[in-house]
């Protein structure tokens, strides 16, 4: 039943002007906008590690809900005490936002973060649906114990009135007017601005004036140690603190500035950055949490978190090269197009709430789809497609020629994302044809559907998702081929082993494309390069859903399964090759090797950030090319 109604519940006055609370209050105001009724509500008390005043409230407040009331717990608010929820969990309808873990969270002890990490985990076995603010974020929930299913990101987004701001269309700035440089962030050991003033206290002090914009009062010790190293520095006529402004004062900063830096140790996502590249604003930021993925985009420019070497070579080259601040602005311009809407979050939020079963938000990533698919087309092999097509141009003839009709070729893209392999293979393949997309994630399926139409061809859509058992039923029984793009290497071997015998029952071709093969290589070479590319590829055999990953090995082992049947198997590379004409592409690829490579092995993060800096220095510079192995593979039935 589609809820009506829901509850909100967060720590202390909900009006806080911080990126969380107004990730809460935006939110809100968007889903009573498509229909909903919504309260939102706020608890006394002291959190994350609640008091006794803490406590009574959040009790109080359940207990006050009606029967089968759809609560939503804003995880600092409901973190620290899973007894509570514990009680009310058979009665209401609890779910969890989590903006990032408590445990987290700088300058906490050992003790705190392990007493954080437990409390947490317990409180969210306690709910049944869990939301986030990044992908990130929902990845590091399964160290919670919280089941991929049950997790949606409904990433934050940004107000019409910052596109409002934009300054694109402005001239050009004089190279001699000091460089206006904005940050906005509650002052915090988290945000830590303390390494933008140390950073800044290197700068020539007549290139550039400093804004530090947001709260001193929520952790008054940090912010005048903050001032205190202001004034000691002899930088009191360049930086100026603010304390929290109002919207309006909030606006008049970015409208007024020339770069935004945010220096921040940790992110769940960095609303923030979003906000600059819808005013046209470029980007310094730290790579800290979510941002190492958040922030890889057209405009921004990373720096390892914690780095105040990195971050003042990095101000200094801004400083003092008027091009190189130009080029990051064009960037961001760039960027503006593709920031999303508080309509666009609710919307996702929504699906998430009423639908039994989430995809994997690690799986499914639409910018990141939209990023590689003109990648991906350039990459495939040709002789494979013309291959098919004249396979199939021979199936259609003798099925035409026995039934003395015409039928359209029965085509099927298993987890098709946003379509990009049909709508490279239909102009390419005989017709008339009709296209099966299978998709698990409801919206890029739509999108997919979409696309393929445009290219003139009749398509059916099915957002469900294909495993081992469900294969032999969930295909269509009349299919002439089943084709995947950049898939098979995250199933398991049972999972693979259920396509073919699918594939086999059905005399279908196949055609798989785009399969990591386990090597990638970088030009010019960097010392870790072999360490990244062996976690990586330990990395690809982890669990995706699916059970143990093939990674690498999954071209393989599909070819000798077919082989095996009877069929007839061609495989030929497909290899990316990307340079600083693909900026975004190879932003997001080497920020995913890192991270993935940091999974792996922990103890390597701080060698994987060295090279991950290194890396995006010299892809910045137009120094840096890529190339990542992949394979397709054609596999026909005995005639």
């Amino acid at each position: 039943m589609p809820v009506s109604e829901l509850w909100f519940v967060v720590p202390g006055d909900p009006q806080q002007n911080t990126g969380g609370y107004r990730y809460v209050r935006k939110l809100a105001e968007a889903l009573a906008d498509a229909g909903l009724k919504v309260h939102l509500d706020g608890l006394e008390g002291e959190f994350p590690r609640p008091d006794g005043t803490a406590i009574n409230a959040m009790d109080r407040y359940l207990k006050a809900l009606p029967e089968g009331a759809s609560v939503v717990l804003d995880g600092l608010a409901m973190g620290g005490m899973p007894e509570v929820l514990e009680r009310h969990r058979k009665r209401l309808k609890l779910m969890a936002l989590v903006h990032h873990p408590l445990a987290d969270e700088s300058g906490l002890s050992a003790a705190e973060q392990a007493w954080l990490k437990d409390a947490e985990t317990r409180a969210l076995a306690c709910v049944c649906k869990v939301f986030t603010t990044s992908y990130y974020t929902a990845r590091r929930l399964a160290h919670y114990g919280v089941p991929v299913a049950s997790v949606t990101a409904a990433l934050p987004a940004v107000d019409d009135e910052f596109f409002a701001l934009s300054t694109c269309s402005e001239p050009a700035r004089d190279p001699s007017d000091p460089v206006q440089i904005l940050c906005v962030g509650h002052l915090s050991l988290r945000k830590a601005q303390h390494q933008l003033v140390l950073a800044l206290a290197e700068q020539a002090t007549d290139a550039w004036f400093c804004t530090l914009l947001g709260s001193d009062q929520r952790d008054s010790m940090y912010s005048a140690e903050v001032k205190a190293q202001v004034h000691a520095s002899g930088l009191a006529g360049c930086i100026r603190l603010t304390g929290e402004v109002s919207e309006t004062g909030l606006w008049n900063a970015y409208q007024q500035a020339d770069l935004f830096v945010l220096p921040s140790e940790y992110e769940g996502y960095g609303m923030v950055v979003d906000e600059a590249l819808a005013c046209g604003l470029p980007v310094l930021s730290s790579d800290g949490g979510a941002l190492r993925e958040t922030g890889a985009r057209s405009g921004v420019q990373l720096y390892p978190a914690g780095d105040i070497a990195a971050l003042g070579q990095a101000l200094a080259r801004l400083l003092e090269n008027p091009d190189e601040l130009a080029r990051l602005r064009a960037g961001a311009r760039e960027s503006r197009a593709r920031i999303r809407r508080w309509r666009d979050t609710a919307g996702d939020f929504l699906a998430g709430l009423e639908s039994e079963q989430n995809a994997d938000p690690a799986r499914f990533d639409d910018h990141w789809l939209r990023a590689r698919e003109p990648a991906d087309h350039r990459a495939r092999n040709p002789k494979l497609t013309d291959q098919l097509a004249a396979w199939l141009q021979v199936r259609q003839y003798r099925y035409q020629r026995t039934r003395d009709t015409v039928r359209p070729l029965q085509l099927v893209d298993v987890g098709t994302g946003r379509g990009s392999n049909p709508v490279y293979l239909a102009p390419r393949l005989p017709g008339p044809q009709n296209w099966t997309l299978i998709e698990p994630d409801g919206s890029l399926a739509g999108t997919a559907a979409e696309r393929v139409q445009g290219t003139g061809v009749s398509v059916s859509l099915r957002t469900e998702s294909l495993s081992a058992g469900n294969m032999q039923d969930e295909l269509p029984a009349d299919a002439d081929l089943v084709c995947a793009s950049a898939l098979i290497d995250l199933v398991s071997d049972e999972w693979l082993q259920a396509l073919v015998s699918a594939v086999v029952a059905r005399n279908a071709a196949v055609h798989v494309v785009l399969s990591y093969s386990g090597r990638f290589e970088l030009s010019p070479e960097h010392p870790s390069d072999d360490r990244l590319r062996a976690l990586v590829n330990q990395h690809q055999h982890g669990e995706k859903g699916t059970g143990a990953a093939l990674g690498p090995d999954a071209t393989r082992r599909l070819r000798a399964l077919l082989v095996a049947t009877g069929y007839q198997v061609s495989v030929a590379p497909s290899p990316w090759q990307l340079d600083s004409g693909e900026q975004e592409l190879a932003l997001l690829l080497m920020t995913g090797w890192a991270r993935a490579a940091s999974e792996q092995q922990p103890s390597a993060g701080a060698e994987i950030n060295r090279w991950l800096h290194a890396r995006k220095q010299q892809l910045a510079a137009g120094e840096l090319r890529i190339s990542v192995q992949h394979e397709d593979l054609l596999a026909w039935p005995p005639a």
